[in-house]
């Protein structure tokens, strides 16, 4: 069975035509560096594999993704290659084409968004262009599937137009040829694309270099490349090795360009236009805020409520009733009964009322995401980014928090220098995902009704705040950095496809629904228990259970944030667990039948105030287990992984206590 790789620079519609050619589904954005792991995906016609490889603009790895494709290249076997490239950014697509070209495997070069390239007075012609290059080049539109099936066919040899076995090989001049087979002249036998290994090494690809160390003596290596980068620095004029290869390369597209390429006088597009609006530096922030409000207002007011109160009404009413007759008719004990409804309605079922909100949250984000929207906020925000420390990039991976902090976390892989992803990943955390957003849901719905997207934004926008004010502290402390440079596809604007955003929000909010049917079932059971039993037996009081006591080992630290209660301690301890127990949690504790009544049991417990406070800490807080699992992988280090957790508490702590003194100094209670 074949195995083809599937490489292309970000935002060339790459994951859109995996899911095409594959039949299968991966996560879609219209955002530079969705993909950031390998995948594999079997080919519709049954004839190999198709491994998508991240999107990476050159083989010479500047981020981790792209450090991935060149290890995948030195060390891994397969058959061919699927190159993507966007039609409309040409130009820079085939840089990577070349070096995907010397490496020596056939190559398909699959010619995306021809459409827009079109619209944007770009004619190609493709018959000149696939002869210039010696490889297949196949016209494509990835998000509707036009040409796809001809790209089926060729890749899978269906086709007599297959990848052609003559290689297209690019010269770089006398005198780095003579290096070039100096140096393959000392490779051994078993590697594989030696002149593509020597044009890499003398790029300064660090991947290959490491490579090469371990068969060739790194004293000669060094040796080599000063004295060949110094020759090309004599005879070209001062030019760099790495900058002379590059340049060589540019030269080449431009000449094959000249010969299968016109362009068309055009009128600014829609894009354009759109863009000197919502990316104008005193609108973009502001339109951004703007967005975020009426996304919250859907999400409670307009939408959300509505149908949670309709999710509730079902499984406090219906499913309940039912359940309790079919218990009622096979005899359960009272104990099952209490299990039952006491720990897994009020537990599973406090947390499902939600699931509503979230999915209109998430609906949101993909809609943000595939309409190209994402890049400009982005682009918007690297300016304030910068006098923080961070760039525009790492916007990115924020915003995705949103959605979860987990694959936020991941998507900073994306972030070239070392220190800004570090920054970055520490930072995530402080993102409101949607798990907390049960939280705030059951909240506002009691004390806040009238303002509650508002309340929400404002703790959206807490979390983004104290972000950017830990980014500056960090950068100019702990973690100094170099300065690095902001580099952003700004895609065009496209209206979603409905298939598309549903697909997106499924694979975004099945995680929730799926946490809910196992790790917050098992934890409200285990949350049940613990207020079940105490140090008396069972069947205790629940002032005397063991929930009680583990939350009142912590309660009196609360009370000067306004909510110094067992309860409350409680909550916050399983919610490390994942912020939805929070909510199981409260309608064990208070045995609430529905989240009517649970809110009505709050309403006695706390205040406005007090519950702001409470929202905040929840907010800030330690990160979830699934979190500090993900820091801890992504950051290889213990030591980064605790920080994370008590420097989020301390902010917490902090931030809870100043609203609670202000407010209480303002006259609230």
């Amino acid at each position: 069975m074949s195995e083809i790789v599937l490489a292309g620079n970000p935002n060339t519609g790459k994951s859109s035509l995996f899911n095409i050619l594959t039949g299968s589904y991966e996560y879609v954005g219209n955002w530079a560096g969705v993909t950031v792991e390998k995948k594999v995906g079997q080919l519709k016609a049954g004839k190999g594999q198709l491994i998508d490889l991240p999107g990476l603009y050159s083989l010479n790895p500047l981020s981790h993704d792209e450090e991935v494709a060149s290890r995948f290249l030195l060390n891994e076997s397969f058959d061919s290659i699927l190159n993507v490239v966007d039609a409309s950014q040409i130009e820079r697509n085939l840089n990577l084409t070349l070096q995907l070209l010397e490496y020596g495997k056939p190559v398909v070069i699959a010619l995306n968004m021809v459409d827009v390239a079109k619209q944007q007075g770009i004619e190609i012609d493709i018959e000149r262009l696939s002869e210039l290059l010696k490889t297949p080049v196949v016209p494509v539109v990835a998000r509707s599937g036009k040409g796809c099936d001809v790209l089926l066919r060729m890749i899978t040899g269906e086709s007599s137009g297959n990848a052609c076995e003559k290689t297209h090989m690019l010269s770089y001049g006398e005198l780095l040829e003579k290096a070039c087979t100096e140096l393959t002249a000392k490779m051994p036998d078993h590697i594989v694309s030696p002149r593509w290994m020597a044009v890499q090494f003398l790029e300064g690809n660090s991947v290959v270099r490491a490579a090469l160390e371990k068969v060739i003596d790194s004293k000669w290596l060094n040796q080599f490349y000063q004295s060949t980068e110094q020759s090309v620095m004599e005879a070209y004029g001062g030019k760099k090795l790495s900058q002379y290869i590059r340049n060589k390369r540019s030269d080449h597209i431009k000449e094959i360009l000249a010969q299968c390429l016109t362009r068309t006088e055009r009128r600014s597009n829609l894009s354009e236009r759109i863009d000197r609006v919502v990316t104008n530096k005193y609108l973009g922030i502001p339109i951004f805020l703007m967005f975020m409000y009426l996304a919250f207002k859907l999400t409670f007011e307009w939408l959300g409520n509505p149908l949670s109160d309709l999710v509730d009404g079902f499984i406090n009413g219906a499913l309940r009733n039912g359940t309790e007759w079919l218990l009622n008719g096979v005899g359960a004990t009272s104990f099952i009964k209490a299990i039952i409804f006491d720990g897994i309605f009020a537990g599973v079922g406090g947390v499902l009322v939600f699931v509503p909100q979230i999915f209109i949250l998430f609906l949101i984000i993909s809609f943000i995401e595939d309409s190209g929207y994402m890049a400009r906020i982005a682009s918007v925000m690297d300016r304030l980014m910068e006098a923080v420390g961070l760039n525009g990039k790492a916007f990115i991976p924020l915003i995705i928090g949103f959605g979860c902090n987990v694959p936020g976390i991941m998507a900073a892989r994306t972030i070239e220098q070392p220190k800004e992803r570090l920054l970055t990943i520490i930072l995530s955390p402080l993102m409101s995902c949607s798990a907390r957003l049960s939280v705030y849901s059951l909240f506002v719905g009691i004390f806040f009704k009238s303002n509650q997207a508002l309340i929400v934004l404002s703790l959206y926008v807490m979390g983004i705040v104290i972000a950017l004010l830990l980014a500056k502290l960090f950068s100019s402390t702990i973690l100094k950095q170099q300065e690095s440079m902001f580099v952003v596809e700004l895609p065009p604007y496209r209206i979603p496809q409905w298939k598309t955003l549903a697909r997106s929000t499924w694979e975004k909010g099945k995680g929730f629904v799926r946490k809910a049917g196992t790790f917050i079932f098992g934890g409200s059971v285990i949350i049940w228990l613990l207020s079940y039993a105490g140090p008396g037996g069972f069947d205790v009081p629940m002032n005397e259970s063991f929930l009680a006591k583990i939350g009142g080992a912590i309660g009196y630290l609360l009370t000067p944030l306004g909510f110094g209660t067992w309860q409350a301690g409680a909550a916050l301890i399983t919610g490390f667990l994942a912020k939805e127990v929070v909510v199981s949690t409260m309608n064990i504790i208070y045995s609430a039948p529905d989240t009517a009544a649970l809110q009505g049991l709050l309403a006695g417990h706390f205040t406005a105030l007090q519950a702001y406070s409470f929202m905040a800490f929840i907010l800030l807080y330690v990160p979830c287990l699934a979190t500090v699992g993900v820091i801890r992988k992504e950051t290889m280090s213990a030591r980064w992984t605790w920080f994370s957790i008590l420097y989020s508490l301390v902010i917490a702590y902090g931030i809870s206590l100043a609203i609670v003194t202000v407010g209480r100094a303002l006259g609230f209670h």
